[in-house]
C-alpha cells in the first residue's frame, strides 16, 4: 500500500523510539523482500512526551491533545515549546514551560513589529535615494553568523534548540540595539545604515522562522493580538477588566497610594499579565505568571512596582 501511494523510496520514515525494534527492523526486512528497490533516506525516531515528568496516560488523567492545548495557548507557542527540545529527546510538557515559549513568541513578534514600524518610516526614502547605504558592522556579522549557524544546526540532526536559544536570540538582541540607536540624533548616513540593517536582518530572521514553521501568515500585529487574547482567556479576564485595573492603578499613583498601585500590578502579574509604564501611559502584555511568594510576615509578595520586564520600545518613538 505504501509503495502504491508513495513509491518504493521514502525520503523520511518516522515513529517513536519504541518502534525501532522490533517494528521498524521487521518493516525493513519485509520491505526489502517485497520491494528490492525500496529505500528510506532518513529514519527519524522521536522521544516520548511526558507531562510534569510523568508518562502521559489517559488512565491517570494527564493526557493532553493539541486541540486542548491550543484552546489556551497559541499554536506557535506550542510549536516553539516542542522545538525547544531535540526531537530524539524526551519532551516534558508543563504549563511553566509552555508559558515560557508563549512569552518567547510574543517577544519575537513584538520585536518584528517594532522593526517593521521603523522600516516603514524610512524605507521609501531609502529606496528613492541614489546612494546605497551599507549595513552596520554588527549587522553584517550577525547576518553572516545567523545564516551559518542555522545551516550548521539543521545539518546536525535538526538541532532546533540551539537555533532558538543562540543565533536567533542574538539577532533579536541586535534588532533592539539598532532600534535604541535610532532614537538618538544620528547623521543621515548613519541613520539609513541602521535602517538598512533592520531591513536585511528582518529578511534573514523571517527565513529562519519560516523554515521552523514559526512565521505566521497573519501580520505581526494580528499574532500579538492573538497571543493577548489567549493570555486573557488563561487569566479569566477581559480587556475591559485590565483597562479598569490600569485606571485604578493610575489613580492610586496620583494619590500616592503606592501600596495599592503595587498590589494591582502584582495581582495581574500573578495571572500572567504585565503592566508596562511607557511615558505617561500604561500598556499591558502577556507574561509568565509569577507565583505569589509568602514573606516572613505571612503576606503575599512579588517584585516591587516598577520592576517589570522591559518591553521592546515602540517604533513610534524613533526620531525621524
Amino acid at each position: 500500500m505504501s509503495a502504491h501511494y508513495l513509491t518504493e523510496k521514502f525520503d523520511i520514515h518516522g515513529g517513536g523510539m519504541d518502534l525501532i525494534f522490533p517494528h521498524h527492523e521487521n518493516e525493513i526486512a519485509q520491505s526489502c523482500a517485497a520491494c528490492p528497490d525500496s529505500k528510506i533516506s532518513y529514519w527519524m525516531h522521536n522521544g516520548f512526551v511526558t507531562a510534569n515528568d510523568e508518562k502521559m496516560s489517559k488512565s491517570i488523567g494527564n493526557f493532553f491533545t493539541i486541540r486542548e492545548v491550543t484552546k489556551l495557548y497559541h499554536p506557535l507557542a506550542l510549536r516553539h515549546f516542542l522545538m525547544g527540545t531535540h526531537y530524539r529527546s524526551p519532551v516534558n510538557y508543563s504549563i511553566a514551560q509552555i508559558e515560557i515559549s508563549s512569552e518567547a513568541i510574543f517577544y519575537i513578534y513584538q520585536t518584528l513589529e517594532d522593526c517593521a514600524g521603523v522600516i516603514s518610516q524610512f524605507k521609501e526614502e531609502i529606496e528613492a535615494s541614489t546612494k546605497k547605504f551599507p549595513v552596520t558592522a554588527d549587522a553584517k556579522t550577525c547576518i553572516t553568523n545567523l545564516k551559518a549557524h542555522f545551516k550548521e544546526r539543521l545539518s546536525d540532526d535538526l538541532h532546533t534548540p540551539t537555533i532558538l536559544n543562540a543565533s536567533l536570540q542574538d539577532a533579536l538582541r541586535l534588532f533592539n540595539k539598532i532600534l535604541s540607536n535610532l532614537k538618538k540624533k544620528l547623521q543621515k548616513p548613519q541613520k539609513f545604515s541602521n535602517v538598512q540593517s533592520l531591513i536585511d536582518l528582518e529578511k534573514e530572521v523571517k527565513i529562519v522562522l519560516d523554515v521552523l514553521g514559526l512565521l505566521s501568515d497573519s501580520t505581526y500585529t494580528e499574532v500579538l493580538n492573538q497571543l493577548k487574547e489567549k493570555a486573557l482567556k488563561r487569566a479569566n479576564l477581559t480587556e475591559e477588566d485590565i483597562l479598569k485595573r490600569i485606571e485604578e492603578r493610575s489613580s492610586a499613583r496620583k494619590n500616592k497610594d503606592f501600596s495599592l498601585s503595587d498590589q494591582i500590578r502584582k495581582d495581574l502579574t500573578f495571572k500572567g499579565i504585565a503592566l508596562m509604564d511607557v511615558g505617561e501611559d500604561t500598556i499591558w502584555r502577556p507574561c509568565v505568571p509569577v507565583e505569589p511568594a509568602v514573606s516572613t510576615n505571612g503576606q503575599l509578595s512579588g517584585p516591587p512596582d516598577g520592576q517589570q520586564q522591559e518591553l521592546p520600545k515602540s517604533a513610534d518613538t524613533v526620531k525621524s
